[in-house]
Order: structure tokens, then C-alpha cells, then sequence
């Protein structure tokens, strides 16, 4: 930890110096940072009804919460899916209405804040815009949950740094999440930093999460990856579940089908690590 860190966190938001009670935050029924853990689950994007009612229809039947899926696309290339941007959000409010999930969504800018308050319960900052300082700024004006994800090269700091942002707005209704960093190992779309779960719960008093789906870019090592997370103490998981991944129009690689979720989902019960509402 820099000395800058060790000087400040006394004053920060974030701090466990500032707050030493865990933030729960309630979300429709759903509990997050309580003694019970959430599965965040669903596709990479949004990218069709059909495809989005058959995810979330067996989601909730397996117990599932929360609903993800992409509406808004940061992608690499300008040439890749963007996603269906209002449409998707539409059609996640609707699918979630009626299967009865909560829903998260990324935005990747403050004019889109307005219109996505309408029909998705948790904001999602994405990697490439946990410095976006200015939609951090505009997010913190709202009372919406926001969940922000660590950028690539981030450090521990710099994420709660950028949380720092939205609680100073007066949203207190934030989540961190672990979604893997990049460095020079090649086994892995990126290196899930396990270490960041213990730390970002011993500094702070954010629920944290981990996506094990971005963080390792693949299918084989999702339920091991879980594991470990859980044991180190997050307050849940993300994981990517679409009902064709080959035919995805992203993340085809790392998205895991029906029933390769079913079986991810009972390993992960089965192991005792996962606490059930």
C-alpha cells in the first residue's frame, strides 16, 4: 500500500476507518453483502428476446437473483456488436418482470443514465470506464446500486479510488468487483487477482464480487475459480450463461451454456461455500 493510501483512507468513504459495519444493500428482495451470497448470472449482450427469456427462465428455476446482460458494448474493435442499447435494456426489464429477477446492466455514459433508470435496478460500470470520472460523478448524483468493476491495469487503489467518486456524490449503494488484471500469463484471458477479495473486505466496507467468467476466459477452471473466491470471502459471483455460446455475438469463448451452468451452479452448492437466502 502507497504511504499516500495509508495517509488518507482515514477520510475516505470507502474506509473501513470511516465505516466499520459491512454495507448491505437491498435491492428489491434481493440482499447484497448480508450473510447470504448472490449469483449474478446471464448473457455477455443482450441479443434477442428469445434468447434472454430462455436464459433467465432457467436462472430462476436453478435460484438465481440477478440477471445480467449487456445493452451497451464497449467493445475493442468499432467493427464488433455493440449491443441493442435501449432495446436490450427494454427487453431485460420485461424478461425480469416477468420471471421475477433483478437485473444489471452496464452504461457507458451519464446521457444514458436517465433512460436506463427506468428499467434496470443495478448499474454496472464496466473495465474500460472505472476512471470514467465523469459518469462516476453522474452516477453518484443517483440513488441507483452501482456495481464497478476494476480496470485491467488497476490497481486495488485506484479502485476504491473511483468508488470514492460515487460515494462522495452521495451514492452509497456501491459494489466492487474483481473481474481478473492483465499481465504477462497467457494460460488465461486475464489473471484473477484472488488476493484483491481479502484486501477490498479488510480496507473497505463495499460488498465485493468476483466474475470468474472475464477473469479467466474460460470454461474449465469457472467452478475452481468460484470456489476460491468464495472461500476468500467475497459476497458473490458473476458468471457469463448463454443458451448457444458458439452463436453468441460476444465472449463466445467464455460463456458457458445451460447445462454446463447447471452443473456449475451445483458444484458451487454442493461445496458448502455458497450461502443460500
Amino acid at each position: 500500500m502507497s504511504e499516500i493510501w495509508q495517509r488518507s483512507k482515514s477520510k475516505l468513504l470507502a474506509s473501513r476507518k470511516s465505516k466499520d459495519k459491512d454495507t448491505t444493500i437491498r435491492v428489491k428482495d434481493v440482499v447484497i453483502g448480508g450473510p447470504s451470497h448472490v449469483m449474478i448470472a446471464g448473457p455477455c449482450s443482450v441479443e434477442s428476446r428469445e434468447q434472454l427469456v430462455t436464459v433467465a427462465a432457467a436462472l430462476k428455476e436453478a435460484g438465481v437473483t440477478v440477471l445480467r446482460g449487456g445493452a451497451f458494448k464497449p467493445r475493442t474493435s468499432p467493427y464488433d456488436f455493440q449491443g441493442l442499447g435501449a432495446e436490450g435494456l427494454r427487453l431485460m426489464k420485461e424478461t425480469a418482470d416477468e420471471v421475477g429477477m433483478v437485473t444489471i446492466s452496464e452504461i457507458t455514459a451519464a446521457s444514458q443514465i436517465e433512460e436506463a433508470a427506468r428499467y434496470i435496478d443495478i448499474f454496472q460500470i464496466g473495465a474500460r470506464n472505472m476512471q470514467n470520472f465523469e459518469l462516476l460523478k453522474a452516477v453518484g448524483q443517483t440513488k441507483v446500486p452501482v456495481l464497478l468493476k476494476r480496470g485491467p491495469s488497476a490497481t486495488l487503489e485506484e479502485l476504491v479510488l473511483a468508488a470514492e467518486y460515487i460515494l462522495k456524490g452521495g451514492n452509497d449503494r456501491v459494489m466492487l468487483i474483481e473481474r481478473g488484471i492483465r499481465t504477462f500469463e497467457t494460460w488465461t484471458r486475464n489473471t484473477l487477482d484472488i488476493s484483491a477479495v481479502p484486501l477490498l473486505k479488510q480496507e473497505t466496507h463495499l460488498p465485493v464480487f468476483v466474475d470468474v467468467s472475464h477473469s479467466t476466459g474460460r470454461k474449465d477452471i469457472l467452478l475452481s475459480c468460484a470456489k476460491a473466491a468464495l472461500a476468500a470471502g467475497a459476497d458473490g459471483i458473476m458468471v457469463e450463461v448463454h443458451p448457444n455460446p458458439p452463436a453468441a455475438l460476444s465472449d463466445a469463448k467464455q460463456q458457458i451454456d445451460i447445462a454446463e451452468f447447471q452443473t456449475f451452479w451445483k458444484g458451487i452448492v454442493d461445496s458448502g461455500l455458497f450461502r443460500r437466502a
